[in-house]
């Protein structure tokens, strides 16, 4: 009739949705069908492929071995393991107090067993951000210890914002090449006094992304955090390759390794937006290492009798992989020696 209003009929239980209310409905159930099997998949996968991954390791009794950034992450694993394999780990660490704290909780980890039945821990302050202290440190090495079978060159820094050491290096290259170049020369002598002995290279697959560029190794022309970083992990493989061609006929042998994808406090500077951390910590958790399963081919590489003489190669997942060509140039590799030494003072 003309002038009344019409109202639809109503289905029993309420009103009925328009086309795009359904559409609206199906598309928040695909989404949530979907997270959930991510969520699903993810926790699956973790427990799928829980348990470190085993290594043929071997003894480590009445050996010593200094591990560089041992307070947390793979050098705080790698010690656990190396002092439950009975050997005598010096933790080198930036902060002194966090060092003890990180010994104290291993010593509880590992309990209070005869001394006979497992290693020793010690802390020593380094901070490889800082030349005098490297210096100070393996001085007080040369001077109390009588033997080092291994050394392991773990502590890093992973993409900060652009600063300088205390010597005016970037802050990357610094840390994790010269520091560590430093270090290593300075107790190369206790090394080969000790032979047969290691050292240990924590390096990364991100080499990959890195150029040694001879014309700004301090990234003062530009800086690209990514590519500082990778820089830097580049320069351990080409350290590595070159120490280990000056080791030969020593009973020193020098290799490096990618420890993988690890949930570490490294990736400290990384920006992740808020409301993104939960999905980040979820996948994490379920994808990344944990640091006992990155420790496990630095220990190999310590202690192993597998990688006896075996020098200047670069292992992952306790098995040696192959290099990429500007990981194997020997002219640069000879180049970043000679410079490292000018930049560290070993030679005017």
């Amino acid at each position: 009739m003309a002038g009344r209003e019409q109202f639809p009929i109503l289905p029993a239980g309420g009103p009925a949705r328009t086309m795009p209310q359904r559409m609206a409905v199906t598309v928040t159930g695909v989404l949530l069908a979907g997270a959930l099997g991510g969520v699903i998949l993810v926790v699956a996968r973790r427990f799928l492929s829980s348990g470190v991954q085993r290594c043929p390791l071997g003894l480590m009794r009445g050996k010593t071995v200094i591990i560089t950034g041992a307070n947390s992450g793979i050098g705080r694993a790698a010690a656990t393991e190396l002092v439950r394999r009975q050997a005598r780990v010096i933790l080198a660490c930036r902060d002194r107090g966090r060092g003890e704290a990180a010994a104290a909780d291993i010593r509880r980890e590992l309990g209070e067993p005869p001394a006979t039945d497992a290693g020793e821990l010690l802390v020593r302050e380094l901070d490889l951000a800082s030349l005098s202290s490297v210096r100070s440190f393996c001085r007080e090495v040369l001077q109390q210890e009588p033997r080092l079978d291994v050394l392991i060159n773990n502590a890093g820094i992973f993409q900060c914002p652009y600063m300088k050491t205390e010597d005016g290096f970037e802050m990357q290259f610094g840390v994790n090449h010269l520091g560590h170049f430093l270090l290593t020369h300075l107790l190369l002598g206790l090394l080969k006094s000790s032979a047969p002995s290691r050292i240990v290279v924590v390096s990364s697959k991100l080499y990959k992304y890195g150029e040694i560029d001879f014309e700004d190794l301090n990234s003062e022309q530009s800086y690209n955090k990514s590519f500082a970083y990778s820089r830097s992990k580049l320069a351990n493989v080409l350290f590595t390759r070159e120490l280990a061609r000056r080791l030969e006929g020593t009973q020193v042998t020098v290799n490096s390794l990618h420890p993988g994808i690890v949930r570490t406090n490294l990736g400290r500077y990384i920006n992740i937006p808020l409301l993104a951390k939960p999905l980040f910590n979820l996948v994490s958790w379920a994808f990344f290492k944990t640091p006992a399963e990155g420790a496990q081919t630095p220990v190999y590489l310590a202690s192993s009798p597998e990688v006896d003489g075996v020098s200047g190669k670069y292992f992952g997942d306790c098995k040696e992989e192959e290099l990429l060509p500007k990981a194997t140039d020997d002219l640069v590799a000879r180049k970043l020696w000679d410079v490292s030494e000018i930049m560290v003072g070993l030679v005017k």
